[in-house]
């Protein structure tokens, strides 16, 4: 891999640009926003994550963006399961509140908000991240899978992170995501653990990044 070689990410959320720039940096690679790479926010984006699995939603994005790019690039999709609501929300876990009109920590507000309703009176808090790291270049595709397991509590804790993180205890931290630093959270969460699965097999496979 060539470490000169800027690799694209494919992401306008700020809380996983930050979590993925560490998490190259720490593998020696250099990463690009969207917006850096003059990328500008597009309507056709928003139809881009309509399949049933994070692998097939992580590709699509990855694909998207490197047809309009030409460059190297990294994309994700990961989302909450919770145990006691079937897995849900799962691949819909950014979109759950159903909010169209919401971005951002708004968003955020209302997702957690119908988790915490499902979740009232349910005694059973078990809960996993899941997340699809992809890889698309000219030379072709890679897809990694990452997890880690905890519960969802009923009060926030801490102000980092994003999403679900703040009610998410992480069982590995003894801590929410929300409390956790960058650092302790990219060491066991499940985008540190694709993402650096992934890098692992662009180097196994011999990709030139």
């Amino acid at each position: 891999m060539a470490a000169d070689r800027r690799i694209l990410l494919a992401t306008r959320s700020k809380g996983k640009l930050r979590e993925l720039h560490g998490i190259l940096a720490s593998a020696g690679l250099a990463g690009v926003g969207l917006d850096d790479a003059g990328i500008a926010a597009s309507p056709d984006e928003d139809h881009i994550e309509i399949f049933d699995t994070f692998e097939e939603n992580a590709l699509a994005k990855a694909r998207y963006f490197h047809r309009l790019s030409g460059m190297p690039t990294m994309a994700d999709d990961s989302g909450l399961s919770v145990q006691s609501l079937n897995g849900a929300p799962g691949v819909w876990s950014k979109r759950w509140s159903g909010r169209d009109d919401l971005s951002g920590q708004d968003l955020d507000d209302a997702n957690n908000a119908k988790l915490l309703n499902a979740l009232r009176a349910v005694t059973d808090r078990s809960a996993s991240y899941a997340c699809a790291a992809a890889f698309v270049d000219a030379h072709g595709e890679w897809v990694a899978m990452g997890d880690t397991r905890g519960r969802v509590i009923d009060d926030a804790r801490g102000g980092d992170g994003f999403g679900y993180d703040p009610y998410f205890f992480s069982t590995e931290l003894g801590k929410t995501f929300g409390e956790a630093s960058i650092e302790e959270k990219e060491r066991v969460s499940h985008r540190g653990r694709a993402f650096r699965a992934l890098v692992g097999l662009l180097r196994e496979q011999g990709a030139t990044m």
